[in-house]
């Protein structure tokens, strides 16, 4: 692999995905196994997780891994002013791997640089979440058959959503057509847009979300306060988007709704008995996902 961490999509061919993805499909049929025995795994995660956190501890300890670290950055050193150069390096010397999650873009590739062990990023700001990422992949495929020349809508915030972002360069591999549905002030960024067109893929883009007839994948996300510095600009776009059940009526037989979770508003009660549903699957695929990934990086067989 190019790069002994796991800090962007980008960082990796599609073959290497794809190997990853076909090493999750080995950990669903046979999660179990003494993997990682004597391993110590750092979980540092200076910004609020449920699903990420719990399903890495959770990976960790079907391989048969320790866990150390913390869910809170007020209980670490670093509310006492220390750096987070200093706190890598420290960690890294207790630890075969750092699991990490901060809130500032590029930490992660940061603390990579400077740690002496393997770093996976769970993600850094609004930048990327690569792991989230490997397991909308693997659900994606696991519910279509295949990755290649798949309709995906996201909705919500495509500015700040870093699934997003990450997911989007992922699929960038496999011909994909994007439908963009935001408000003007959370649109994908330019960049993103940029990228697409530099590859050749296809994309509109659109305000109301109001017809999902013809995708394969519809990507739900929160419209994140926490990326808010003004109170009154969240007001404004919080509740934009709320998908029901009945608007999944004309959808595509094969349709998938997922969302990295967690929901506020954005997708009704009344869609969880859908067949169509498949965001908690989802968050449980990210265990098989994780225990891959973190395979990788300690280059365990």
């Amino acid at each position: 692999m190019k790069s002994k961490s796991f800090v962007s999509i980008t960082d990796y061919t599609k073959e290497e995905i794809l190997e990853m993805l076909d090493l999750a499909e080995e950990f669903e049929q046979n999660p179990n196994q003494h993997l990682l025995e004597g391993k110590i795994i750092a979980t540092l995660f200076f910004e609020p997780s449920t699903r990420t956190r719990l399903s890495f501890e959770t990976a960790v300890g079907r391989l048969g891994g320790k866990i150390i670290g913390f869910c809170d950055a007020a209980t670490s050193s670093s509310a006492k002013g220390e750096t987070l150069k200093d706190t890598i390096k420290m960690v890294s010397g207790y630890t075969d791997l750092i699991i990490m999650r901060h809130p500032l873009e590029g930490a992660a590739r940061y603390a990579a640089e400077i740690s002496d062990v393997s770093v996976i990023n769970a993600g850094d700001g609004a930048n990327q979440h690569p792991s989230q990422t490997m397991l909308d992949l693997y659900s994606i495929r696991k519910t279509q058959g295949t990755l290649d020349n798949l309709k995906i809508t996201m909705v919500g915030d495509l500015k700040y959503g870093r699934t997003v972002h990450s997911l989007l360069m992922a699929m960038s591999h496999f011909n994909p057509t994007f439908d963009f549905i935001a408000p003007d002030e959370l649109k994908m960024p330019d960049e993103y847009k940029t990228f697409c067109n530099n590859l050749g893929i296809k994309f509109t883009e659109h305000t109301e979300l109001t017809d999902v007839s013809d995708a394969d994948i519809l990507y739900m996300t929160r419209v994140q306060k926490e990326r808010f510095q003004d109170p009154m600009d969240y007001e404004k776009v919080k509740n934009v988007y709320t998908l029901r059940n009945e608007m999944l009526k004309n959808s595509k037989l094969n349709l998938r709704v997922l969302h990295p979770l967690p929901r506020v508003n954005e997708i009704a009660y009344d869609v969880d008995d859908s067949e169509k549903a498949y965001y908690f699957q989802q968050a449980k695929n990210g265990v098989y996902a994780r225990q891959a990934i973190i395979c990788k990086m300690l280059e365990i067989k």
